[in-house]
């Protein structure tokens, strides 16, 4: 080949700067968007260290939660502890009230009137029941007419006698009509004072057809309703329609009644503090006190009934219901 052609196959210098200037521009390019690229996503980094501190914040909240649980289920457990440490025996027994008082007629009547209904509450002295009093007032009538009479008897005996004193003063009346009628008079005062009596008895009777609460309560029970036949109740009778009016209890006097067994009759004494909760809330609990111990033990049962008097109760107990009772030690 000659030289002529050679030369014409060389790439002139100029043109092969030309060619290469492409290539740069598009590492450019290249360079350019990468760098967008890297920009675009330099805002995640931060994003990631809040999720990462985020995540560590609840890590941490988590322990601190769980240590507080754990001191609180460490507190709780200590206060049950320290609960269940202060006392030295646990009976259940059952709610009663200190005195339950059945009213009852004091004579045979019938009902004419009676205003309450089992569950009212009553006060001392108010009026719950009446019965018939047509009888007591026609006896307190004739007992009041006895009585004027018998005193109409002595106002007259009374001039007679004055009239012989004065006479017997002047020897005109002896000594005997005078004696007669001082003793005529003391006769006279002896009638007016039985008559005031019996007009007192007949009062009393007509007052007992008003029967009134004797204490302040609520009514347990009631057994009779108008127009029935009512009888006093005998002592220790069973009780019963023909016997009592109605049962009433102060609600805010009650106690509970338990029997301990005789193994653990040393940890109780008289006086002694309790704790009452009864088993229909075991979330509630009233302070008590040892109020009575029986004086006789149950040998059949090995047991001796005790009394707690339950200290400020409220409407959560019910006579009746169970109660459990924790004895405090001394």
């Amino acid at each position: 080949m000659s030289t002529d052609n050679l030369k014409d196959l060389q790439i002139n210098p100029e043109q092969k700067q030309r060619s290469q200037r492409p290539f740069w521009i598009i590492v450019i390019v290249v360079l350019a968007f990468a760098g967008m690229a890297l920009f675009l996503a330099q805002p995640w980094n931060p994003e990631k260290v809040r999720r990462m501190k985020g995540a560590g914040t609840a890590e941490a909240s988590a322990v601190v939660s769980t240590n507080v649980v754990s001191n609180a289920t460490a507190v709780s457990t200590n206060s049950t502890a320290a609960a269940n440490d202060d006392k030295v025996l646990t009976v259940s027994g059952y709610i009663i009230n200190r005195e339950r008082i059945e009213i009852s007629p004091r004579f045979l009547g019938q009902v004419k009137w009676i205003g309450v209904k089992k569950g009212d509450a009553v006060t001392n002295g108010q009026v719950v029941v009446i019965i018939d009093d047509t009888e007591y007032r026609a006896r307190l009538a004739q007992a009041m007419g006895q009585l004027a009479n018998a005193k109409a008897m002595m106002a007259k005996d009374e001039l007679s006698y004055n009239r012989i004193n004065q006479l017997a003063e002047t020897h005109i009346e002896s000594k005997q009509a005078q004696d007669d009628a001082r003793l005529v008079l003391e006769a006279d005062r002896a009638a007016v004072q039985a008559a005031e009596g019996a007009a007192d008895v007949a009062r009393t009777y007509l007052d007992w057809c008003t029967i009134r609460s004797p204490i302040n309560g609520v009514v347990l029970e009631k057994l009779v309703n108008p127009n029935e036949l009512v009888m006093p109740q005998s002592f220790g009778g069973s009780k019963g329609p023909s016997t009592a009016l109605m049962a009433v209890a102060d609600p805010k006097d009650l106690q509970v009644e338990i029997d301990v067994n005789e193994a653990d009759l040393a940890k109780v004494s008289l006086g002694q503090k309790c704790r009452v909760s009864p088993e229909a809330y075991p979330d509630k609990s009233y302070g008590g006190v040892v109020a009575e111990i029986a004086p006789e033990a149950d040998r059949a049962k090995g047991t001796l009934q005790i009394t707690v008097q339950i200290l400020n109760p409220d409407h959560f107990l019910t006579p009746e219901l169970s109660a459990k009772v924790d004895f405090l030690k001394q």
